[in-house]
């Protein structure tokens, strides 16, 4: 018996349950080490703001998917690990250590915006957020002599150690060791008793505090935690976009990161992943097929933004657990085929329902 507590104790304590997910997580390892060879370059620049992207979202589905706390102003941290990463590096800083003291200020202004929010939830807390980012905007917007104000701030290459990723092969090596580095690190934190709080907070408060963990203190450290991965990415973004103005993270760059892991599935970390690929490919897949429509439709201003509300109005209506959730069901459907039940999902969807009204 001792022996078999042992055994399954250690498999729980692996990342890749199964040797499946050995070989698959392998494979798409092998293809990304790859795609500079496979990709022409503007493919691969897409890519690149995929990883960049994929490490925002991370901490945002720390905040949203498992901490259950919203935040309609995350591109505020977005911005200040941006601008911090231009100012540190045009001072000669070298890239991580530029990064790591953006990180910290990031998580520093979440911590500002985290505790006057404990007070608030659901929608007050979102709007709370959003005020933030409006005065985040702001102060990026008037901070002329650190920012650059609204004529903007150029950012130059990566630089470390006497090397320079000059070009967008080598950042893009970058943005994957980073990438790599943020998913490995959120999901050993999701499995240490910090995460298992989290994700308590997130199902009932009552029932988390009742089980003595300290509400403030987790709701704080996961609003720090996830600006440091936000900062991290806006860091990223500077030397991936070269150019940095205040109106690339106002409230439309916060709805965009929001929308990205509520459709890429809340509650997973594959979903931050796989919304980063929604909302940077679904702007190609409209620029590829609006010449075919008419003119009256392909050519409307607001076209990406009639696309963009009517994916999420079909997905909290039809696939409320996002694209990762749809996954989750063709995979179990080809699991359990031929013996698959129709109602198995309408249950799963009802029961979910009755648990919200907690």
């Amino acid at each position: 018996m001792r022996f078999l507590f042992k055994t399954d104790y250690a498999q729980d304590l692996r990342l890749a349950k199964h040797g499946g997910h050995v070989f698959w997580y392998g494979l798409l390892m092998v293809l990304l080490v790859a795609a500079p060879l496979l990709l022409p370059e503007y493919l691969l620049a897409q890519l690149t703001f995929i990883l960049i992207y994929g490490v925002v979202g991370l901490g945002l589905m720390l905040l949203a998917g498992f901490t259950g706390l919203f935040s309609i102003g995350h591109a505020a941290f977005f911005g200040v690990g941006a601008y911090a990463q231009a100012v540190l590096t045009g001072m000669g800083w070298p890239f991580p250590l530029a990064m790591a003291v953006g990180a910290v200020l990031s998580a520093a202004v979440g911590i500002v915006v985290g505790l006057p929010a404990l007070r608030v939830k659901g929608i007050y807390l979102g709007i709370a957020t959003l005020s933030f980012g409006f005065i985040v905007e702001e102060v990026f917007a008037r901070w002329e002599s650190v920012t650059g104000g609204n004529a903007g701030k150029t950012v130059g290459p990566v630089k470390m150690f006497g090397w320079t990723a000059d070009s967008g092969a080598s950042f893009y090596f970058v943005c994957l060791v980073v990438a790599v580095l943020a998913t490995l690190a959120c999901m050993n934190l999701l499995r240490s008793p910090t995460g298992r709080a989290f994700v308590a907070i997130r199902d009932s408060e009552i029932s988390a505090q009742s089980m003595g963990i300290h509400l403030a203190r987790y709701k704080t450290l996961s609003f720090a935690l996830s600006a440091a991965l936000a900062g991290i990415g806006g860091a990223l973004y500077a030397h991936q976009i070269r150019f940095l103005s205040p109106d690339q993270f106002n409230i439309i760059q916060s709805i965009d990161l929001l929308l990205m892991v509520v459709i890429g599935g809340l509650g997973s970390i594959h979903g931050a992943f796989l919304g980063a690929i929604f909302l940077i490919g679904l702007p190609q897949a409209i620029g590829a097929v609006k010449d075919f429509l008419p003119a009256s439709i392909g050519q409307a201003p607001g076209l990406k933004a009639v696309v963009y509300g009517a994916v999420l109005i079909a997905f909290v209506l039809f696939e409320p657990l996002g694209i990762y959730g749809r996954w989750l069901k063709v995979r179990t459907y080809l699991q359990l085929f031929p013996f698959y039940r129709k109602g198995l999902f309408k249950r799963q969807k009802s029961f979910q329902k009755s648990d919200r009204l907690r």
